[in-house]
C-alpha cells in the first residue's frame, strides 16, 4: 500500500489469489465474497460499478476487431463514438452496426464525444436522433458553447436523453474540469450533466473524488485513465501504474449513488492498446473484488 492509502499495482499484484481471479473473471462475476475485510458488506457496501469501454480506445480498429477484442476483454458496454465505423452517423451505415452489437451481446449505452458547433435545431436534432436510434440514453457532449445549452436542454427533454458535458483540461477555455460544467448546469433540466474524464480533471487541479461527491445526480458518465504524472498531458499510463485514486472514486461513486458506466479510455498505443487495456481492466477489476463491490452490465 502506498503512503496516501492507495491501492498500487505492485501491491495488487501481490495479492496473487485476487489478481488471479480478476484476471480470469468476467465482469459480472466478481461478488461479494471477495471483500477484504471479515464481514459481510451491506446492501449498499454492495452496490454494483458498471465498467464499459469507449470505442475511441480502439479507433485505429474496425467495428469487427473492436467486437472481437471487446469478448476477449469480456466486456460487453460499450460508449460508442463515430470513428472508423463503430457508429456512423449514417442511418443506414448505423443500423448495420447496431445490428453487428446486438449479435455479439454488446450493449451500447452512451455515445460521445459528440460535438455541437452550431445553435441550430437541424444540427442539435440530428445528434439526437442518431442516438434515439440506437437506443443510447446519454450523450457525451465535447466543448458545447454556454450560448448553445438552452437549446441543447430543449432537446434533451423532448427526447429524453441526458447530456453528460466531457470535461477537455487545462487547455479547454469552456470546461476543463467537471466542476466548470457543474456552475453552469446547476439550475437546469436533471438532464444536464457532466461527464468526468478524470485524467483530464486532474490535470486541470481538480481533486476528482471531490468531484464525483459534488456532481451527484448529475454526474452521468465516467472516462477512466491514468497519469504517471497529473501536470503531463503525456504520462498516460495503464489504470493502476500512474497516480489515479482508483478506490477513492469508487468508494465517492458508491455513495452518491452512481447509476452509471465507468468507461475505460486509454488513448495511449494507438496501434497496439491491447496490453494497457488489458491490464487497465485487470486492476480495476482486482480494486472492486478488494472492495467487496459487484460489476454489473445491466444498461441503465
Amino acid at each position: 500500500m502506498s503512503r496516501d492509502g492507495r491501492l498500487s499495482r505492485r501491491d495488487f499484484v501481490r495479492s496473487g489469489t485476487l489478481t488471479a481471479v480478476a484476471l480470469a473473471a468476467p465482469i459480472g462475476s466478481l461478488g461479494s465474497s471477495l471483500a477484504s475485510r471479515d464481514e459481510k458488506p451491506s446492501a449498499e457496501e454492495a452496490r454494483p460499478i458498471r465498467l464499459g469501454l469507449t470505442s475511441y480506445t480502439f479507433r485505429n480498429f474496425t467495428r469487427a476487431q473492436l467486437i472481437g477484442f471487446m469478448k476477449q476483454l469480456k466486456v460487453s458496454a460499450l460508449n460508442a463514438k463515430d470513428v472508423k465505423d463503430h457508429l456512423p452517423l449514417d442511418p443506414q451505415q448505423e443500423s448495420a452496426a447496431l445490428a453487428d452489437y446486438a449479435a455479439a451481446g454488446i450493449t451500447l449505452h452512451a455515445a460521445g464525444a459528440i460535438y455541437f458547433p452550431k445553435d441550430e435545431d437541424a444540427d442539435i436534432r440530428s445528434k439526437f436522433e442518431y442516438c434515439k436510434r440506437a437506443g443510447i440514453r446519454v450523450i457525451v457532449a465535447g466543448d458545447p458553447a454556454v450560448e448553445t445549452l438552452p437549446r441543447i436542454e430543449k432537446f434533451a427533454r423532448d427526447y429524453d436523453i441526458r447530456i453528460a458535458i466531457h470535461n477537455h483540461g487545462p487547455e479547454d477555455k469552456l470546461w476543463p474540469s467537471p466542476l466548470d460544467v457543474l456552475k453552469v448546469v446547476k439550475n437546469m433540466d436533471p438532464r444536464m450533466g457532466c461527464c468526468i474524464d478524470v485524467g483530464h480533471a486532474v490535470r486541470a487541479g481538480t481533486d476528482v473524488v471531490q468531484a464525483i461527491r459534488e456532481a451527484g445526480a448529475r454526474l452521468f458518465n465516467v472516462h477512466m485513465k491514468d497519469l504517471a504524472d497529473f501536470h503531463d498531458k503525456e504520462s498516460q499510463v495503464a489504470v493502476g501504474e500512474g497516480m489515479m485514486p482508483v478506490r477513492e472514486m469508487f468508494e465517492a461513486l458508491v455513495a452518491v449513488k452512481y447509476k452509471g458506466f465507468v468507461d475505460l479510455e486509454y488513448e495511449i498505443h494507438p496501434d497496439d492498446p491491447m496490453p494497457g487495456v488489458i491490464a487497465s481492466f485487470s486492476y480495476l477489476r482486482g480494486v472492486l473484488a478488494g472492495m467487496g463491490l459487484r460489476t454489473n452490465l445491466a444498461a441503465s
